[in-house]
């Protein structure tokens, strides 16, 4: 293990503005850009989004808030922080657990950014405005092509390892502070162009007029409240690391908490503000689903005046949310085996880059296996992440102490005692209760013994990792991480 003087202090955020530009960035991507307009689409407009926005503040901030602060009080990586709550042994391995279900996300969303790149560099070259293009076909053809898909993921691997190489200032935050403004610009550019469409205000009617018997359905609350917990990527380990950087002045509940859901809430319902105007002024239905972007949308832009332009705002804007949220969902990766390792900054971006591209590789060559992982992972593996973390704040760390210690610490709101049983109690409930729903309604599908596996496994494997490590002696104690540019 390199010696304490062989590494630099800990990185920290140049500015304000660059955490809160990280936190949204990181929490923007294909759940808000993509996904949220097609289930707002499934749900009943308005109400799916009124649904929304009570289940985010209700139980997401909170959750942003306890998940921030636990970086900040601990200043480590996520094997770090459970180290440092639990003390060493087999239960580090719930830290493991996280970052498992960090790495498998990524192997497959990597492949999945490089659907956006392809698109946005299409869009520049005005391929869906030329006479004779069909949308079906074209994304067909993209999924046939492996190489073209490979290619295009060790791209999306590649760029992101040589902005993470250079740490946390001069990479990270310098692309974020840009790269999450201009997403906004296009959104409001395409959103102003869609309004001007005729027939544009039907559009505007269903993102914002609420049909009051889809709040009566149990199917509107479950999707709203899956897209609140999961779009926001509440106990991923990414609010953890990015509250890990914080300087000693910064807030967590307004920049990581309240902020951040207003932010990424904003910049969805600005999504469907862009795409339901222009959707509706074609006659496209509002409901059609996944392919609502990259099929339906794809036909619009040529029955719309400047509708290559649009095309361009659209998903070049698509493009950096996505590959933001990728760029921090693998620093969480880096700051923790940076912590946990020998390998400096450059050594461990290298070797979790190569790992995920490696990872992700039968992502890229077939989409079918890309929706079985999204399955497995998305219904099973991030709650069960999210259940590792709110777990410990809540009944091991306790979230008195962490709201005393760190949530309210040089904090512009003060957060109190209701904040306590939020942590402790209803969250976790609610995450169970998600699987528990999921359980019941995919028991039937083959995807459900892979989920099973990863519930039973996943723990397993954590605990007999960290278990034969702590035993060794194998945390190196005098390694602290560093962000690469401090």
């Amino acid at each position: 293990m390199a010696d304490a003087s062989t590494k630099t202090a800990r990185a920290e955020w140049g500015t304000r503005f660059g955490f809160l530009m990280a936190m949204i960035g990181a929490m923007v991507g294909a759940g808000n850009i993509w996904r949220f307009p097609y289930v707002m689409g499934d749900n009943g407009g308005g109400a799916f989004v009124l649904a929304f926005l009570v289940l985010l503040f209700l139980l997401a901030v909170p959750g942003l808030m306890a998940e921030v602060a636990l970086g900040r009080y601990t200043n480590k990586g996520v094997i770090g922080a459970f180290r440092e709550v639990v003390g060493r042994g087999g239960m580090v391995g719930f830290g493991v657990i996280v970052l498992l279900v960090n790495i498998a996300l990524m192997s497959y969303y990597s492949p999945l950014i490089g659907w956006t790149l392809y698109y946005a560099v299409h869009s520049l070259l005005f391929s869906f405005t030329a006479a004779g293009f069909e949308a079906e076909p074209f994304m067909e053809g993209l999924f046939a092509n492996s190489a073209l898909m490979i290619g295009l993921h060790t791209v999306v691997m590649g760029s992101i390892a040589a902005i993470l190489i250079l740490g946390i200032r001069r990479g990270v935050e310098r692309l974020v502070v840009y790269a999450v403004p201009a997403l906004v610009v296009a959104l409001v550019i395409m959103t102003i162009r869609g309004l001007t469409l005729p027939g544009a205000s039907e559009g505007i009617a269903f993102t914002f007029g609420v049909q009051w018997e889809f709040l009566l359905r149990s199917e509107t609350w479950i999707a709203a409240l899956g897209q609140a917990l999961f779009s926001t990527g509440l106990g991923w380990g990414i609010a953890l690391t990015v509250g890990s950087y914080l300087r000693e002045y910064d807030d967590v509940p307004l920049g990581g908490g309240v902020f951040t859901a207003i932010g990424e809430s904003s910049i969805g319902i600005l999504a469907a503000l862009a795409i339901f105007p222009v959707v509706f002024a074609v006659g496209v239905a509002p409901d059609a689903g996944a392919g609502l972007a990259f099929v339906s949308l794809v036909q619009v832009f040529p029955e719309i005046p400047l509708g290559g332009v649009v095309a361009i705002l659209f998903f070049v804007g698509f493009f950096l949310a996505t590959f933001t949220s990728g760029l921090l969902i693998t620093e969480v990766s880096v700051t923790t085996i940076a912590e946990e390792t020998r390998l400096d900054r450059t050594q461990t971006v290298l070797a979790i880059c190569g790992g995920i591209w490696l990872l992700g590789l039968p992502s890229a060559y077939s989409a079918d296996i890309l929706d079985f992982l999204d399955f497995v992972f998305g219904n099973w593996g991030l709650p069960l992440a999210t259940l590792a973390i709110i777990g410990v704040i809540g009944w091991v760390l306790g979230p008195e102490r962490l709201r005393l210690l760190a949530v309210n610490r040089n904090a512009g709101i003060y957060v109190g005692k209701w904040w306590d049983p939020v942590i402790k109690y209803v969250i976790p409930l609610v995450m169970l209760f998600i699987m528990g729903y999921f359980a019941w309604d995919n028991f039937r599908e083959p995807e459900m013994i892979a989920g099973m596996l990863v519930i039973v496994l996943f723990p397993i494997i954590g605990y007999a990792i960290m278990s034969v490590l702590e035993g060794r002696g194998g945390h190196p104690d005098a390694a602290d991480v560093t962000g690469g540019d401090d």
